[in-house]
């Protein structure tokens, strides 16, 4: 990446919380012709969003969502990092921060269903995928996860 990166969690319901869900609509519902329901954001307000910005700018180029599964698991969800820079590193920035977080949260496994077009993204950050591919909002996924108990 060729500016500083940062991530930050955003409170839920928040101008911080409006413009991420933007970037969501935006990357992740939009090209499949979706939108949110309310039901669907509201079901969100026991989850970390963590941002991810350029330094220098205060641009979001990225977000994503932790949800906590159990005392011991949280599962990544709506991943999504702007057109402008996907594959420049801010994504791989980003799990790396959720992961951190998780630890520090207690959570010893991160769980997702990786849209499987993205696969190759997880697999070389070390998640493993599991089962069989399956759909979900109309395009194939699949479940992957991670121990975070075991230092890499």
């Amino acid at each position: 990446m060729d500016v500083p990166l940062f991530c930050m969690l955003v409170e839920f319901g928040t101008p911080e919380f409006d413009e991420l869900f933007q970037l969501r609509e935006k990357i992740l519902r939009k090209p499949l012709n979706m939108t949110f329901s309310i039901d669907q954001i509201e079901t969100e307000y026991d989850s970390y969003h963590l941002a991810c910005y350029a330094a220098n700018t205060m641009q979001l180029l990225g977000c994503l969502i932790l949800k906590p599964l159990d005392a011991d698991r949280i599962k990544m969800r709506q991943v999504a990092v702007d057109d402008a820079f996907q594959k420049r590193g801010a994504g791989q920035y980003m799990v790396n921060y959720a992961e951190v977080l998780a630890r520090k949260l207690g959570y010893s496994k991160i769980e997702l269903h990786a849209r499987y077009n993205v696969l190759g993204f997880y697999e070389n950050l070390d998640y493993v995928k599991e089962g069989a591919i399956f759909q979900e909002v109309g395009i194939n996924h699949i479940y992957m996860s991670k121990d975070l108990s075991i230092s890499r």
